[in-house]
C-alpha cells in the first residue's frame, strides 16, 4: 500500500470554506451561480470532523483499478449531478437530452442530483474508494480541485479514447489541458465559471471598465470598487494584471499580489470582499466595478441593461466542473458513451441552453443559435476565440501552499 499523510484542514482552510458556504459561490443555488473555488462549499456540521479525520488517510495501490466492465450486458449508466444542472422539459417531467441518448443506444440513464457540495459529496463516496469499492455510480461531476484530487488518489479511471470521438474532437482549448488532467486522460469538463469584471454604466457616468489596474487605481472609482471574498478568483486575477500566469506563479508573485491588493484597501480604493452578495449593489450602482462571476452576470443583464462585463487584455480565471468514471465503476463503457454523447454540437447546445454555462464543446455556436440567437451571441456562454485565448486557470495547491495563501488572503480581507 502506498501511504499518504493525512490531508487535514487547516483553521484557514475552513474559514474560507465557511465564507464560500454563507456569502460565497456555495451560497448560491446551482443555477444561479457556481460551487466555491478552492475546496469547495461544505456544510458546516461536517467541517470539524474533516478538519479531526483528514483527507484522506491513505492511497490504495490497486484503488484505480478498473471493475469488470458489465456494459455490454447492462445496458445502464448511474450518474450523479449537481441540481438544475441537466435540461428539462417544458412540463419538467422529462430530461430530453438523456432520454435521446437512451433512445439512441438502448443504455437506461439513473440520475440523480445528489450532489449538494462538492466536500459533502466526497465524504460519501470516500470510504468505498479508499477501500476499493464501487461507489454505485459509474459517472459523476466535481469541480476541478476535487477531480484533482480524485485523480492523483487514483480513485478515478483512465478513460478510453475510442469511446471518447466527439470529446476528443470537440473540447474546446481553454478547457484541454488543466495541470491537474494534462490531455484530459481522466476527465471531460461539464462546464466552465469564469471570472470578470462588471460595472454599472450608469454609475461609471457611462464609462468602461475592463482592467484590474482600473478597479485598484481610477480615483473615479474610489471607494466604490468590490472583489470577491474567493481567493483564487481575486488573487488570480490581480495576478494576471501584474503579468503573472496563475498556472505558474510563486510565493513571491502570490505576495504581489496581496500587496498590491493592500495598498488598494489601505487607500480605500476597495469599498469591501464580497461573496455573491456583490450583485444588489452592483444593480443598484452603490458599486461602480468589480470582480463577478460570469453566471450572476448573465442573470443581471436579463434585469438591468446598465449592467455590463469586460473581459481584460491580461485575461480572466476560469473553473470548472468535470466528468469523471470512479474507480471500480460497473459500467464504465456506458459512462463513456454518455460523455461522448454531451460533446455533440446539436447535444451540446440543448444542454448550455438550458443551464447558461460556459460550454466546454467547440462548433455549438450555430446549433444554439436554432434555439436561442442571443445565447449564441453571449460571450459568457460561448466565448469566442479571442475571448477564449485570454482564459486561465488558477494552479493547483498543496495543501501546506493552500494554508498559508488562505492566511495571507483573510488578513488582507479583514476575515
Amino acid at each position: 500500500m502506498e501511504s499518504y499523510e493525512p490531508e487535514r484542514l487547516s483553521s484557514a482552510q475552513l474559514a474560507a470554506m465557511r465564507r464560500s458556504l454563507t456569502s460565497g459561490r456555495g451560497a448560491l443555488t446551482r443555477r444561479s451561480l457556481l460551487r466555491a473555488s478552492g475546496m469547495g462549499a461544505l456544510a458546516l456540521g461536517g467541517m470539524a470532523t474533516l478538519g479531526a479525520c483528514g483527507i484522506p488517510p491513505a492511497k490504495r495501490a490497486d484503488a484505480g483499478a478498473a471493475s469488470d466492465d458489465h456494459s455490454a450486458e447492462e445496458k445502464e449508466v448511474t450518474f450523479s449531478n449537481w441540481t438544475e444542472y441537466m435540461d428539462v422539459s417544458e412540463d419538467e417531467k422529462g430530461r430530453p437530452t438523456l432520454e435521446a441518448f437512451t433512445k439512441r443506444t438502448g443504455i437506461r440513464v439513473k440520475y440523480t442530483e445528489d450532489i449538494n457540495d462538492n466536500v459533502e459529496f466526497f465524504g460519501k463516496i470516500k470510504p468505498q474508494l479508499a477501500a476499493g469499492q464501487n461507489t454505485g455510480r459509474d459517472l459523476i461531476c466535481v469541480t476541478d480541485w476535487l477531480a484533482a484530487r480524485i485523480i492523483r488518489l487514483g480513485w478515478a479511471q483512465k478513460l478510453d479514447p475510442s469511446n471518447l470521438p466527439h470529446a476528443f474532437a470537440n473540447v474546446s482549448a481553454q478547457f484541454r489541458t488543466p495541470d491537474w488532467d494534462p490531455g484530459r486522460a481522466y476527465s471531460y469538463p461539464w462546464t466552465g465559471i469564469p471570472t470578470v469584471i462588471a460595472y454599472n454604466v450608469k454609475a461609471t457616468g457611462g464609462r468602461k471598465v475592463d482592467s484590474v489596474t482600473q478597479l485598484l487605481d481610477d480615483p473615479k472609482l474610489n471607494g466604490r470598487v468590490s472583489f470577491l471574498s474567493e481567493m483564487r478568483d481575486t488573487i488570480g486575477m490581480t495576478l494576471l494584471d501584474q503579468g503573472k500566469d496563475p498556472g505558474k506563479f510563486t510565493d513571491t508573485d502570490f505576495d504581489g499580489a496581496i500587496g498590491r491588493l493592500q495598498k488598494a484597501v489601505d487607500k480605500k480604493q476597495i469599498r469591501r470582499f464580497t461573496g455573491n452578495d456583490y450583485t444588489a449593489d452592483l444593480s443598484k450602482g452603490d458599486i461602480a466595478a468589480c470582480v463577478g462571476w460570469a453566471g450572476d452576470i448573465i442573470q443581471l443583464q436579463a434585469d438591468n441593461p446598465d449592467i455590463r462585463f469586460a473581459i481584460p487584455a491580461a485575461g480572466y480565471i476560469t473553473s470548472s466542473d468535470n466528468l469523471l468514471v470512479p474507480a471500480q465503476a460497473r459500467h464504465k463503457t456506458n459512462a463513456e458513451k454518455l460523455i461522448d454523447y454531451y460533446y455533440e454540437p446539436p447535444v451540446a447546445a440543448q444542454l448550455a441552453a438550458y443551464i447558461n454555462y460556459v460550454c466546454p464543446v467547440d462548433g455549438v455556436r450555430d446549433e444554439l443559435a436554432k434555439i436561442d440567437e442571443s445565447m449564441a451571441s453571449n460571450t459568457l456562454i460561448l466565448p469566442d476565440k479571442e475571448m477564449a485565448a485570454k482564459s486561465r486557470s488558477f494552479r493547483s495547491l498543496s495543501s501546506k501552499e493552500e494554508t498559508a495563501y488562505e492566511e495571507k488572503f483573510a488578513k488582507l480581507i479583514g476575515a
